[in-house]
This record gives structure tokens, C-alpha cells and sequence, in this order.
């Protein structure tokens, strides 16, 4: 854990994600010009310098009716609010103090929290007049900066020191470094010698990922129900949710525990078809979708059982596939469904027929506003996992490869006989083989069909992502041959015969 937390607040378009980033180190929250971007709190590891905290970016301050969007958005600010040690006002230098800045001023001094005010969009020393104007709100004295070019950082850490002595709180204590991280789909560079039976790959990620969250990223089309499972999930209203499509953009991270196993859980904005996403915001937003499937090791793709599967849905289970994530396929609301065997059976042999690398995908369906059926959820999740981390021995899969290769002999390729000497597993995450083969360029993708088929049915990886790669089997007597040829042709230019 962080040695203290710091909240970042104001009003829309301030810059509060641009410093969130800069605070964070990358870019992790969505950044436009166009107001009320940001909706749900964001968490992350900050540091400034020597200081290491929990950092939360906040939608703007805005008044609002409770029910309304404003006014969800408004409870996540106060949430973050609640968990601070220090609170980073923001105000726009350059358009100096606003009667909403004198409106939110005045209720955080009701808060009795250590605030420090924050003048941003001072580059070159441009809105110095709000910077003095900025002394009238009562927080003392304002520190000039500019998130998107990193000035004033110097002075913002000062203050940040100053504050945390003031609360007795040590600012320099060290924290866990427990960030989230990319999980490579797979990779073709690795050393293998031909023959060798005995032959284990060595998992180097193993260690490293043992005592790491299961990451696991909840997509799906907008409006499926995304945030309303992570926050029956979690018990806790930590996501805005509500009737309204699209109300989540950036791709939020939750930190949750089941049954001892740890789990973070990313919730994403939802996936439209790309003929139809016009909006630059929604362009950045299925980007960051995109980004969360890559962190994750699982994926829960979420379907809307009253409309069922459609094109968009198999779009994003393909990307799932070809990222080689695990997937699980849900179907939410399923307490209002009438027909739910006939709803089940469609979705079935709609993704059997459009993604035959699908069959046997684990399928799972709730209800995430009442939670009838959610406690199928994660066992499922658990398990696919686990197939997802598959290991089968190199002494198995060539007993294997010789029975696949008798059953069904592989096609001749321009009247050369094709032949596979030898497999072993390279890697796992997703599950990924090479083989040996005397013919790569032509190699016929019907017969690796088949044999990933065969993998699946054999080993029992239904729906797991499986890679198969090829490499070119050397014949051991090639060289020979080709001294053998040089030689006879030496011996007639000796000989003149």
C-alpha cells in the first residue's frame, strides 16, 4: 500500500486526467478538450520525484439532482474525497475564478480536508491574473503549473510534503509496486532441439505472475450491464451506472478479493461498430477497451440475453481470440427472459457457426441488478484460467502426433510428401506448440484446423486459444549431400572429364 492518497478535483475541462497522466507516469486516463470526459473515479499508483501515493482522478465538480448523470458523478467524487489525505483543487488559470470554482471552493472548506489550490494552463506565464485572483477562494497560496508540459512540478511537491507533516503522515514510506501488466499473446523466440523427448519449456513468467491479481476485463456492446455486475460484484456503487448507454469511458480498474484469490477487475466502455462511432471521445474510449483486453488474462465478454448475440458481440470475441485471452461468454438480465433455452441454444450455434474456434466456449448467464446467478461466474473464470495456463509434455504430444498423423495422413503439397517430425509446447498463456515441418510456406491451414481440433478434443481445452507455429525440420544429411556433389565436381574439373 501507498504511503498516503491524493484526489485531484475540479471542474470539467480543467486538466485534472492531464495531471492525473503526468502524476501516473503514462497515460492512463482519457484526455480531450471536450468537457465531462472523465465520469467514474480512476485509481493508480502516483509519484512526484520521492513520493510515492495512491492517486484518484475525479469527474468535475458539477450540481446536479441526484439521480442524474451529474449526480452520480458527483457521489464518485465525493468517494474519492472520503478516502484523500490530500485534495489537489484545479481551476483553469487562463479563465480565472469561476462562480462554480467559488461554489465547490466553499463547500470543500466544509470537508475540513488539507486542500492545495492548483492553477493549471500556466505554460509560459500565461493566466498569472487567475493565479492572483485564485487567492480570493482561501486556500493560500495557489501553485502556478502546467500538467501538459510538467512546469511547477517542483513547487507542487513542496506542498505536498508540507501537508502530510502537518497530518503526521510519513511521505516518503515505500509502497508495493503492484501494477497491472501487459501480458505478451505469445512468442516464437525460443530454442528447441529437434528430438529431445524429454524437452520442458521453462515458464520465466511463472514466478513473477504466481503472486499478481488474475486480471479481468468485463466487455461488451454499451448498455450490456458491465459496470452493474463489477458493482454487485465488489458491493459497492463504485461505477456510475443507470439507463443511459455509453455512460462508461475510460477503462476503470477495481481491485476486489474472492474467496482468497485476488482479482482486478477492469471495466471498459462499450463496443459499437466502427462504421458507427463518429464521436473522437468514443474513438478513444473503445482504444482504451482494446488496451484492457491486452492487460488481461481473462475476459468476460457480456451479452444482453433480451437481444442476444449479434454481429458486434462475435467482433469482440474474435479480438478476445486473437489477443489470446480466455474467454467467457455471459449472458446478463437473464431474469427477463422468457425462452431461456431457446435464447441459450442460439447463442450456441451462432458462435459455432460464426467462430468455429469457439466450441465449447464457457457459457454462463445471471442477472448482475439482482445477482441471481452470479455465483457461477468466477468459478467459471477460475477454470478457464487454468486452461488458459495449460501445460501438456513434449513426450505426450509427439505419442499424440503420431496417432492425429495415422488417423488422417497429411495432403501432398506439389507432389511432395509433408512431414511433421516433431512438437513440444513453447509457452503457455495462451497455450501455444510449434512444429517441425519439412514445408512451412505452403503448409496447408485446413490440416492445422485440424490438428488445433484435435488438440482441443484430446488435451480438453474447449474454447482456449491455441497457437501453432511452424519451423523448418533441417535434414541432417542435406550438407552432406552438397559436399558430396562439390567433390564430384572438383574431380572433373581435375580430370577434364
Amino acid at each position: 500500500m501507498s504511503a498516503f492518497s491524493l484526489a485531484i478535483l475540479g471542474r470539467p475541462n480543467v486538466g485534472k486526467s492531464t495531471l492525473f497522466n503526468r502524476l501516473a507516469g503514462k497515460k492512463l486516463a482519457i484526455v480531450d478538450d471536450t468537457p465531462g470526459v472523465t465520469r467514474d473515479r480512476r485509481e493508480g499508483e502516483g509519484h512526484l520525484s520521492d513520493l510515492h501515493f495512491r492517486l484518484f482522478d475525479t469527474a468535475g465538480l458539477e450540481e446536479g439532482d441526484a439521480t442524474s448523470i451529474h449526480g452520480r458523478m458527483r457521489k464518485q467524487t465525493e468517494l474519492a474525497l472520503d478516502d484523500a489525505d490530500v485534495i489537489l483543487m484545479m481551476i483553469d488559470a487562463r479563465a480565472g475564478v469561476t462562480p462554480l470554482d467559488e461554489h465547490f471552493a466553499n463547500w470543500l472548506r466544509r470537508q475540513k480536508k488539507n486542500v492545495i489550490l492548483v492553477c493549471n494552463k500556466c505554460e509560459g506565464k500565461a493566466g498569472m491574473d487567475g493565479v492572483y485572483e485564485a487567492f480570493n477562494l482561501g486556500f493560500g497560496e495557489p501553485i502556478p503549473l502546467s500538467a501538459e508540459h510538467g512546469e511547477g512540478l517542483g513547487e507542487l511537491y513542496t506542498a505536498i510534503v508540507d501537508s502530510l507533516n502537518e497530518q503526521g503522515i510519513d511521505p516518503y514510506a515505500e509502497p508495493e509496486a503492484d501494477e497491472p501488466e501487459e501480458v505478451e499473446g505469445y512468442a516464437e523466440d525460443f530454442e528447441l532441439v529437434q528430438g529431445d523427448l524429454d524437452y520442458e519449456f521453462e515458464d520465466e513468467d511463472e514466478d513473477y505472475l504466481a503472486g499478481k491479481p488474475l486480471q479481468m476485463a468485463i466487455v461488451g456492446r454499451p448498455n450490456a450491464g458491465k459496470s452493474t455486475l463489477i458493482n454487485y460484484l465488489i458491493e459497492e456503487d463504485r461505477l456510475i451506472t443507470g439507463p443511459e448507454a455509453g455512460l462508461t469511458r475510460d477503462s476503470i480498474s477495481v481491485d476486489w478479493e474472492w474467496e482468497d484469490q485476488a482479482v482486478r477487475l477492469f471495466d471498459t466502455a462499450g463496443l459499437r461498430k466502427k462504421a458507427k462511432i463518429t464521436d473522437k471521445v468514443e474513438k478513444l474510449s473503445s482504444a482504451d477497451t482494446l488496451r484492457a483486453i491486452r492487460f488481461a488474462h481473462v475476459v468476460v465478454l457480456l451479452i444482453d440475453a433480451e437481444i442476444g448475440i449479434e454481429k458486434q458481440d462475435l467482433r469482440i470475441a474474435e479480438w478476445v481470440i486473437t489477443e489470446g485471452r480466455a474467454l467467457v461468454i455471459a449472458l446478463n438480465k437473464w431474469d427477463a427472459v422468457d425462452d431461456r433455452l431457446a435464447v441459450q441454444r442460439k447463442v450456441k450455434d451462432t458462435l459455432e457457426k460464426s467462430l468455429p474456434q469457439l466450441k465449447g466456449v464457457s457459457l454462463v448467464h445471471f442477472s448482475a441488478l439482482t445477482g441471481q446467478g452470479t455465483q457461477n461466474l468466477m468459478p467459471t473464470v477460475l477454470e478457464n484460467f487454468d486452461l488458459w495456463n495449460a501445460r501438456i509434455s513434449t513426450a505426450l504430444l509427439n505419442q499424440w502426433l503420431e496417432a492425429v498423423i495415422e488417423k488422417h495422413q497429411p495432403p501432398l503439397i506439389a507432389g511432395r510428401r509433408l512431414k511433421i517430425r516433431f512438437m513440444a509446447q513453447v509457452k503457455t498463456r495462451p497455450p501455444s506448440f510449434v512444429l517441425f515441418t519439412n514445408i512451412i510456406k505452403d503448409f496447408p491451414t485446413s490440416y492445422l484446423r485440424y490438428m488445433e481440433n484435435e488438440l482441443r478434443r484430446s488435451f480438453g481445452l474447449p474454447g482456449s486459444p491455441i497457437r501453432l507455429m511452424l519451423r523448418k525440420s533441417e535434414n541432417p544429411y542435406e550438407g552432406r549431400r552438397r559436399e558430396k556433389k562439390n567433390s564430384k565436381r572438383g574431380k572433373r574439373w581435375k580430370t577434364g572429364k
